[in-house]
């Protein structure tokens, strides 16, 4: 499928007539009678109507398609619980029995070599080249095998600024949504070298390439239907049709839509994570998308008394490493070569930027969080700490001006320096 079917508004939200549209006519072409069809969602961090689209997309073709199974992109982070995934898609278990029995729903598991495949090695030359000379290395290429077991994929695909990869969506919804950790690994670190400003909400990355070139090994037919939402989760534009196009034209409007500029740096930032965002591995985000607008010695402070853990997944290996500066790890990399790269990359990625000289390290801004994590482990993982009980939101509300912010909703807006 060449064209691109979609369309977007700035101003007025799509229907969900519009959508189902926009769907129907872009399945309409292909012939899924009788096949398998495989459908990626993201979890439940993102905000994404995956309920209405897991509706339009059983109406077109859960009497067509001989299965229409479910997959959740969920890269590294925690399973879905049978009841998560139920609200998540906007069904209850009695209504799986009687009118939905045909779906089947898994979660991917990124660490069960059984349920992975290789599907290729990139090399380490065109590593070297795709990453701008940041990574020379062999890369194998693994992915859920489920990917090859079906007819058609469908991917449903927010599209958001990154910190890995500059805009979320499309073939990210493979790696790491559905990947190995080798290739998750890789592009983590690479975007953690370059440093997580000079990638969020940067359209065209040696990250990305990476994951193209990953996605074009995979020999199973696919087709996205990337969107974007506005403040009121509603979509302000939807494209359906190649995974990278539709994603490329989603970015376009997410480039208009989640990049707020602003005139000059703040000294002290209140970012409140939403409640989507359970662990720092997820509400990292905070710090991604307010790093670039904290002044030179400022404060970033991660706002959210729900948080209760470092990560569900990967919490002993953070522990053990610890929040740093990239420099403190590269210039050191003989003591830390061994560990994984994935946790390095988000370890660097919240910690922000900084320097490592002669034994010291000196990060640019203060980062500090007023969550349900206890003082001893933030002092321990090298964060800052403060009680979220002594944060009145109403008076920071009020009391916000040229040096003081507060972020509702942290973590889906990027935010930079208008120069």
């Amino acid at each position: 499928m060449n064209a691109i079917i979609g369309k977007g508004s700035l101003e007025t939200p799509l229907t969900e007539s519009e959508v189902r549209d926009i769907c129907e006519a872009a399945l309409a072409p292909l012939p899924l009678a009788g096949k398998r069809v495989l459908v990626l969602v993201p979890d439940h961090t993102r905000h994404a109507p995956i309920d209405m689209f897991f509706h339009i997309i059983h109406d077109l073709l859960g009497q067509k398609a001989k299965t229409l199974d479910y997959l959740i992109a969920s890269g590294t982070h925690q399973a879905m619980s049978v009841e998560r995934i139920y609200q998540h898609v906007g069904i209850n278990a009695r209504e799986h029995r009687e009118r939905y029995a045909k779906v089947r729903f898994f979660n991917h598991e990124h660490k069960n070599a059984a349920a992975l495949a290789t599907i290729g090695t990139i090399p380490s030359a065109e590593i070297h080249a795709l990453s701008n000379g940041f990574l020379n290395e062999d890369v194998p290429v693994t992915i859920n095998k489920k990917v090859l077991e079906y007819d058609q994929i469908l991917m449903v695909s927010p599209v958001v600024p990154h910190e890995a990869v500059g805009y979320s969506g499309g073939n990210k919804y493979f790696f790491p949504g559905i990947g190995g950790v080798d290739i998750i690994q890789t592009f983590h670190w690479i975007a953690a070298l370059i440093t997580n400003p000079a990638v969020n909400g940067v359209k065209d990355t040696p990250t990305r390439r990476v994951i193209e070139r990953g996605a074009a090994l995979i020999p199973t037919p696919r087709l996205c239907f990337a969107f974007t939402v506005n403040d009121h989760h509603q979509l302000a534009c939807l494209f359906a049709g190649d995974p990278y196009e539709a994603w490329s034209r989603a970015a376009d409007y997410s480039a208009k839509l989640h990049v707020n500029y602003v005139g000059r740096p703040y000294q002290q930032i209140l970012g409140i994570a939403p409640e989507i965002y359970e662990e720092i591995w997820v509400a990292g985000k905070v710090m991604y998308k307010l790093e670039p607008v904290v002044a030179e010695g400022g404060e970033l402070i991660i706002y959210g008394p729900h948080i209760r853990e470092i990560s569900f997944v990967h919490g002993n290996a953070i522990r053990k490493i610890g929040y740093h500066v990239r420099d403190y790890f590269v210039k050191q990399w003989d003591r830390f070569s061994d560990e994984p790269k994935l946790i390095l990359a988000h370890s660097t990625n919240v910690r922000g930027v900084g320097t490592f000289e002669n034994g010291v390290e000196s990060p640019r801004i203060a980062v500090t969080l007023a969550t349900s994590i206890p003082e001893e482990v933030c002092r321990s993982i090298n964060l800052g700490y403060r009680d979220y009980r002594t944060i009145a939101l109403d008076d920071w509300r009020a009391q916000q001006d040229e040096d003081h912010l507060v972020v509702e909703n942290a973590g889906q807006l990027l935010y930079r320096l208008r120069n």
